[in-house]
């Protein structure tokens, strides 16, 4: 699977100053970090609904759109999927330890 992430990742980064027409990765690049980020948000969201609903086939589905629109955030960001790898590997570190979950404030 890291090659099929990999060659969406280089795909990406090469849409993001190439300005192909009919591009939906460029029509993204073109609209902003906004609407990356709604389409992040409708897709996390499409993934649940799938999921809760028990069908794998679409939820299979909807976990692909998410991690493209993920890649193409990462792509305007500027965040390496070498950066997304080398934390993930920190974490696969930690596999079978109880972690100690960050309290947040929600008044704040």
């Amino acid at each position: 699977m890291n090659n099929v992430l990999n060659e969406l990742y280089q795909t990406v980064l090469a849409r993001k100053d190439s300005h192909t027409e009919g591009s939906y990765t460029c029509y993204l690049f073109e609209q902003g970090l906004d609407k990356i980020l709604k389409k992040c948000g409708e897709e996390c969201s499409e993934v649940i609904i799938a999921a809760k609903n028990g069908k794998n086939e679409e939820t299979v589905l909807e976990i692909s759109d998410l991690l493209y629109h993920l890649t193409v955030l990462m792509v305007q960001s500027g965040i390496r999927l070498e950066d997304v790898e080398t934390e993930l590997g920190k974490r696969s570190a930690k596999t079978g330890n109880l972690k100690q979950f960050h309290q947040v404030d929600k008044n704040s």
